[in-house]
């Protein structure tokens, strides 16, 4: 399965990143470069069926991290830093799930163990909610315009939010409407307390999707979590607050070496690890 990614920054401490179901690698444009200028080894990937990646006609959550534990072999990683927002986030707990051994650390960012009950009544409206855009013929483009702006908070980066709309907008409806029908499945309550290496749990405090307080009690349940919020920010705070989100993550993977999942070495980020720099796009077999 060919997986597309961006990557930048030295060698030596790699961190995947994973986004979520209208997302792509191009949505942690901002989050690379804060890593890389940090000195960790930077990935975001295209999970399949989006951007660059081969498109897939069947499968969810399990095959994206397939595919993401396939990715890390073709690039030689025996460990990594997983990062995932959103459904980005199901993927991360899945492939932590089965293959803790290759996760050094993890963040979960605007996401959830279990989607809940798949015909509930609120996931049934958010099911419908995201497919009427689609079923009325707007196409992508005409869902992103409408989800987005209620998505996040009143005081979003505007350059962040177009960018959420416009990589949304660019979603094959297709793979969209596959993964929809998967995250609805999702459920990984189970296996929280099996995820032992350090994780950050990290919550936009308007989100209304994954809400604080469900991400406060999924850290909780995981025996080496802690729990963050980024003030201001709706669900798509990696866009929404960047500069306050760079710094909890790169904060926490500091205190967190890549190499030592146990240790608790305490180390802020420099003063310039936040600057911009480029990220060199490449393609795995």
């Amino acid at each position: 399965m060919s997986i597309a990614f961006d990557r930048s920054g030295p060698a030596g401490a790699p961190v995947l990143l994973l986004h979520g179901i209208g997302g792509g690698r191009l949505i942690w444009r901002g989050p690379v470069a804060a890593l890389a200028a940090a000195g960790f080894d930077a990935i975001a990937v295209d999970l399949p069926g989006y951007g660059d990646s081969l498109a897939v006609s069947a499968g969810g959550v399990g095959l994206m991290a397939d595919a993401v534990l396939a990715l890390m072999d073709s690039l030689s990683l025996q460990t990594a830093a997983i990062v995932g927002h959103s459904m980005g986030g199901m993927v991360a707990q899945t492939l932590a799930a089965q293959a803790p051994q290759r996760v050094s650390a993890l963040v979960l960012a605007c996401t959830s163990p279990a989607f809940g009950k798949p015909d509930g009544g609120w996931q049934a409206r958010f099911v419908a909610e995201r497919l009427a855009p689609l079923d009325a013929g707007l196409g992508m483009p005409g869902l992103a315009a409408q989800l987005v702006p209620p998505m996040v908070g009143p005081t979003a980066d505007a350059n962040g939010v177009a960018l959420a709309q416009q990589v949304m907008g660019a979603v094959p409806e297709a793979t969209y409407r596959r993964v929809l029908a998967a995250i609805v499945a999702f459920d990984g309550r189970a296996a929280l307390p099996q995820l032992t290496m350090p994780t950050l749990c990290l919550a936009g405090a308007l989100d209304r999707t994954a809400p604080p307080e469900v991400m406060r009690r999924m850290a909780e349940r995981l025996p080496h979590a802690r729990y963050a919020q980024i003030e201001g920010a709706g669900h798509i705070a990696n866009v929404e607050q960047p500069d306050a989100f760079h710094t909890e993550l790169i904060r926490f993977l500091q205190e967190k070496p890549m190499n030592d999942p146990q240790a608790h070495v305490r180390s802020l980020p420099p003063e310039g690890a936040l600057a911009s720099l480029g990220a060199a796009r490449r393609e795995a077999p």
